[in-house]
C-alpha cells in the first residue's frame, strides 16, 4: 500500500521557518522525482518545488525561490522543503506528491504527472 506521510506544518509568525518532511512508503521512492504542491484557502493546488530522482535538479515556483529549499534522503524514502522567511501568502495546505516517471531527469511538475499524493500538512503564517 503506498503512504506519504506529511509532517512540519504549523502555526508560525512572518519571518520564521518550518521543516516539512514527507515520509514515503509502498513503492520504490529512490527512483522517483518527488514534489511539493500546496493549496491556499480559496485557490487551486499549485506547484512549489520539485526534486529529481537522484535529487540533481531542483526547481521552485518563482514565488518561493531563494526562500525554499527541497531534498531527499532516498536512504530514508524521505523528501524535505524547508521553509525560511515565511510570509502570510505562504498559509496553505502543502502536499508532497511522486511523479508518474521513473528515473525522470526533471524537477518541474504539473498535478497530472503525480501519481501518489499525501494528505497534506497545514501552515499558519501569521503577521
Amino acid at each position: 500500500q503506498v503512504q506519504l506521510e506529511e509532517s512540519g506544518g504549523g502555526l508560525v509568525q512572518a519571518g520564521g521557518s518550518l521543516r516539512l518532511s514527507c515520509a514515503a512508503s509502498g513503492f520504490n521512492f529512490k527512483i522517483y522525482p518527488m514534489g511539493w504542491f500546496r493549496q491556499a484557502p480559496g485557490k487551486e493546488r499549485e506547484f512549489v518545488a520539485g526534486i529529481s530522482w537522484n535529487g540533481g535538479s531542483t526547481s521552485y515556483a518563482d514565488s518561493v525561490k531563494g526562500r525554499f529549499t527541497i531534498s531527499r534522503d532516498n536512504s530514508k524514502s524521505t523528501v524535505y522543503l524547508q521553509l525560511n522567511s515565511l510570509k502570510p501568502e505562504d498559509t496553505a495546505v502543502y502536499y508532497c506528491g511522486a511523479h508518474r516517471q521513473r528515473f525522470y531527469g526533471g524537477s518541474l511538475f504539473g498535478q497530472d504527472g503525480m501519481q501518489y499524493w499525501g494528505k497534506g500538512t497545514l501552515v499558519t503564517v501569521s503577521s
